[in-house]
């Protein structure tokens, strides 16, 4: 089981602040592809991940980067300055 955590304009698409999810993924891009598939909200906050920052265990990472052991990912729009 993985916590899966969404923030900015990512949660207002799907609608969900958090959600725990059975995976089969081994990546985070495989997460995203899993995530896509289910319904078209998640097709929308992911259609295009060069605009989002990934976190796994609260320790930015990159979409390649492996799940195993990961407990929380959590997605997020790049943050800006202000």
């Amino acid at each position: 089981m993985i916590e899966v955590l969404y923030f900015a304009w990512v949660r207002e698409r799907i609608g969900l602040p958090r959600e725990k999810l059975e995976t089969g993924a081994t990546t985070v891009a495989d997460l995203v592809d899993e995530l896509r598939a289910r319904e078209p909200r998640y097709a929308a906050a992911f259609a295009d991940i060069s605009a989002l920052k990934v976190a796994l265990d609260q320790e930015l990472s990159s979409f390649d980067a492996p799940l195993a052991g990961v407990r929380e990912v959590a997605f997020f729009p790049p943050m800006t300055g202000g």
